[in-house]
């Protein structure tokens, strides 16, 4: 039985610091005079010696150094001080603490290094590489070749190379998640973290310790200056996450320069305020203390731990000054020359790896890891035996399948005029769906009894710092955040809802467009969907955040126009394997419209259908609308076939599922020889114009809302079948 993780499938398939830096005060940044530094023109400036007794270990810190500055400098692009700083860290953590199958790299038990400052990719790279970790491919198939090859490594940032400038998930195994926009990498940490938590109770009985594995983040300045960054700290303290560690490259760099400029937090003073534990290196070159540090970490059992690594930017000959150069661009042929004369190393030698380096890695890490993964593989077939429920659920969870009648319990909806909301619609779905799929869990980011998102089922509970099994989760007012960690838990394999208003998607962006080009099925619903907020008004009305997200590429957006959409939209999202998804609802309530008179429901699985036709002959005109428009368009259909005109009303809750569908069905919907075209939604126009055509009419949101009862909004902004029937009667004139 192969039990893994995750595939690639988005594509085809003189020395850098001081030798000693002392701990300062916290929140002080010390001068060079004030701490001991020596001064750069000193000769022990470079000397780029660890703290260590076994030279080997040097060889192997120096071969990960040289490999990051010669990728870097053959592309001419990159940044080489951080993978050279940190080198030392990093091989510490990997070689000897890392639980991790370097031939097995999807093994769902292994620990989780995430490399946050991902423009320090090279540092990863030379890792995976030097480590012989074997890439996977999208059957779950170990390939037996190398993830990162060391032409790959030659090839840095170059089209088809496994290597870019920042790590991609799918792309290359061994990332555990796509990283360079600073302070997502710590935030998806967090969501891993709860997944491993989450899971550890769901899964481990007596004896059967199935998961338990721990999750590390490298992180510098800029992702402690991130906002995202504070919001995940918070919520992992809170929720005492003593799996997760944070590794903080405390340089005081950034790309303008010192930190000094922008940043002066007592970094350690803020993550206790946050319930972590705090721990501080004060050279990244000694391995004792790093190791210590590790400890300290292993063997906290009550909160997460932060550890501090005071280093300094790689600057390669002592005479560098420029450190903002030295951090974002190659050091140069003569600066490399120079630092690998300090170090010892063959000046010339490009690309080295020095006999005994790969061995070394593999002598200690490699069995380590295949050890550990073997005695897993052989609980897991002792586990399917004792608990064979469990562990076929662990299995189709780690397979992103779903179990067995996940679908049994669906509810219907019969016609009403008055109907719900497709927030309370939703919530039916939600809670039925769940009730069967045990790895489907979420929350809100402080909205759940507005966005209708609780599960409400006998023993779903509440995730929490008491109790890590259950399923409700509780982001807090931390959208951008919430998303992050959605993300992570995804990346675990569990199936993650979260929920807020729409307006509020703004908030989780960044995190939605990264999950999208990771390939990740999470679940978004976002209620209040339109100017149907009311007197909330226009800072609660979304407008453009429609248009924002169908703009995504790779994600699914749902608006579905009744209770029985919804149901289809449900059953659409939940088979998602490699697309997030956006589930948009209303507040207000929408009429079930009866499905023996107009076309089933499940039409959205196509993205767009025909709900009500003409009844002899093709249309005149086509009524194209989403979610709560819909119900209008319907109401303008019955009016205008009362005065003989031959309407379609086509409802279209997903645009992306309607474009992936053939040519032949896509023109079945809409015709090219009807030009008489109306849509309608309460949203930017923005988009529109690929469906009604150049001479079509928009019937949308041009500029902000207003705050007022929804009925005089709908009547101020021209959503009343009137106008609809008005701007149908207009269309065939025109195209008469």
């Amino acid at each position: 039985m192969i039990l893994a993780t995750e595939t690639p499938m988005r594509r085809p398939p003189p020395a850098d610091f001081p030798p000693c830096i002392l701990p300062s005060q916290p929140g002080v940044l010390p001068s060079r005079k004030a701490d001991g530094f020596p001064p750069r023109s000193s000769p022990h400036f470079c000397k780029g010696i660890a703290i260590m007794t076994n030279p080997i270990d040097q060889l192997c810190i120096n071969t990960i150094r040289t490999l990051s500055m010669d990728a870097v400098q053959a592309a001419n692009s990159g940044h080489p001080g951080t993978p050279m700083a940190m080198a030392p860290v990093v091989y510490c953590l990997w070689r000897r603490f890392l639980r991790f199958d370097p031939d097995d790299p999807i093994w769902p038990n292994r620990d989780r290094f995430v490399l946050s400052i991902g423009h320090a990719s090279m540092l990863l790279y030379s890792v995976l590489h030097l480590c012989n970790v074997k890439a996977v491919n999208p059957k779950y198939e170990t390939l037996g070749e190398l993830s990162v090859k060391l032409d790959d490594i030659k090839r840095f940032r170059q089209l088809d190379s496994k290597c870019p400038g920042h790590p991609e998930y799918r792309w290359t195994s061994g990332v555990e998640t796509t990283t360079g926009p600073l302070g997502q990498g710590v935030a998806v940490s967090v969501g891993m973290a709860m997944a491993g938590r989450w899971m550890a109770r769901y899964f481990n009985r007596p004896g059967f310790e199935m998961i338990n594995y721990d999750v590390y983040a490298l992180c510098g300045d800029g992702d402690m200056m991130e906002g995202v960054s504070a919001e995940a700290a918070s919520l992992a303290g809170h929720l005492k996450l003593a799996n997760l560690c944070w590794i903080y490259d405390n340089n005081r760099i950034t790309i303008e320069g010192h930190t000094d400029w922008a940043f002066s937090d007592d970094v350690a003073t803020r993550f206790i305020a946050y319930g972590w534990n705090v721990t501080r290196v004060g050279d990244a070159n000694d391995l004792e203390m790093l190791e210590r540090a590790f400890t300290t970490f292993k063997n906290a059992q009550d909160r997460p731990t932060l550890i501090i690594v005071d280093s300094h930017i790689a600057y390669g000959a002592p005479h560098k000054q420029d450190t903002s150069a030295a951090h974002g661009e190659p050091l140069g042929e003569d600066e490399i020359r120079l630092t690998k004369r300090n170090y010892g190393w063959p000046e010339d030698a490009t690309f080295l790896v020095p006999e005994g380096v790969r061995e070394h890695f593999h002598e200690v890490m490699g069995k380590r890891g295949r050890s550990l993964r073997e005695a897993w593989m052989a609980r897991f077939n002792e586990y399917k035996i004792r608990y064979p429920a469990l562990a076929d659920h662990l299995y189709a969870m780690q397979h992103r399948q779903l179990p067995g009648g996940w679908d049994k319990d669906l509810p219907t909806f019969p016609p009403e005029p008055k109907g719900i909301a497709g927030r309370d619609a939703s919530a039916k779905v939600l809670n039925a769906i769940a009730k069967n799929v045990p790895w489907l869990i979420g929350g809100s980011a402080d909205l759940a009894p507005s966005t209708k998102t609780r599960l409400t089922f006998e023993g779903a509970g509440d995730f929490t710092a008491e109790d890590h099994g259950g399923r409700n989760l509780h982001f807090g007012v931390r959208e951008h955040a919430m998303g992050s960690i959605l993300n992570g838990l995804s990346h675990c394999k569990i199936r993650p809802y979260g929920s807020g208003f729409l307006i509020f998607s703004d908030y989780c962006r960044p995190a939605i467009r990264l999950g999208a080009l990771m390939e990740l099925p999470v679940i978004y619903i976002f209620t209040h969907d339109s100017i149907g907020v009311g007197e909330d008004g226009p800072t609660h009305q979304p407008v453009e955040q429609l248009a924002s997200l169908r703009a995504i590429p790779g994600l699914i957006t749902l608006r579905p126009g009744d209770s029985n959409e919804v149901i289809e939209a449900w059953r659409v999202i939940i088979q998602l394997h490699h697309e997030p998804a956006t589930l948009v609802l209303s507040r207000q309530p929408l009429p079930t419209l009866d499905r023996s008179k107009y076309a089933p429901a499940s039409g959205v699985a196509q993205g767009a259908y025909i709900l009500a036709d003409a009844t002899e002959g093709k249309p005149d005109v086509l009524l194209l609308a989403s979610g709560s428009e819909v119900s209008l368009c319907v109401q303008a259909y019955e009016q205008l076939k009362a005065v003989g005109i031959k309407a379609r009303v086509v409802s279209m809750p997903s645009w992306e599922l309607f474009d992936r569908q053939s040519q032949e069905y896509r023109d079945s919907v809409i015709p090219s020889g009807v030009r008489a075209r109306v849509s309608v939604e309460q949203a930017s126009t923005f988009g529109w114009e690929r469906y009604v055509g150049p001479t079509g009419h928009i019937i949308g949101m041009k500029t902000f809302g207003a705050s007022a009862p929804l009925k005089e909004l709908q009547k101020k902004f021209g959503f009343t079948p009137e106008r609809v029937v008005a701007a149908a009667k207009a269309q065939l004139a025109k195209a008469r």
